[in-house]
């Protein structure tokens, strides 16, 4: 038995390298490849959600876009079959002003968008407006579609 491991003493594991091993020195991209489409496919399908909940059809303006703030401002709905929605979350008509209260915990500074479907009359936009005047929320504003859409 002596004899035969001689045999294999100045082999080198199949390489011709001189019997020294000596590491690959190239990068596999296969795994990096599979993070970023995994990565790309994320991307693809949250995109979409990060978008305003409630469908409306804005009416168009020339009016210039209002400057960004530190807070974020709230957003109040009407769509084109006169329901009010606060964010994403429908509201009655009455609970408004109560549910905003409650939200803002006494921040009457903060911007309230009033977005409304262009099909809604002008009496039922001016009426949540004027509620919300009368609650004290003096930072209203209504939001349009700007002219070049």
């Amino acid at each position: 038995m002596g004899g035969m491991s001689g045999a294999y003493k100045g082999r080198s594991r199949g390489r011709r390298t001189g019997g020294k091993f000596r590491p690959i020195a190239e990068m596999n991209m296969i795994p990096m490849n599979d993070v970023m489409l995994v990565l790309l496919v994320v991307f693809m399908i949250t995109a979409p959600l990060m978008t305003s909940g409630v469908p409306v059809d804005l009416p168009n303006s020339k009016a210039k876009a209002l400057q960004n703030e530190d807070a974020k401002p709230i957003e109040v709905t009407l769509d084109k079959e006169g329901r009010i929605f606060l964010a994403d979350t429908e509201v009655k008509k009455g609970a408004l002003v109560t549910i905003l209260k409650a939200t803002l915990e006494g921040d009457m500074d903060r911007r309230i968008y009033v977005r409304a479907d262009q099909v809604i009359e002008y009496g039922k936009v001016m009426n949540i407006l004027g509620q919300l005047n009368a609650a004290g929320f003096n930072r209203v504003a209504l939001i349009t579609k700007p002219n070049n859409q």
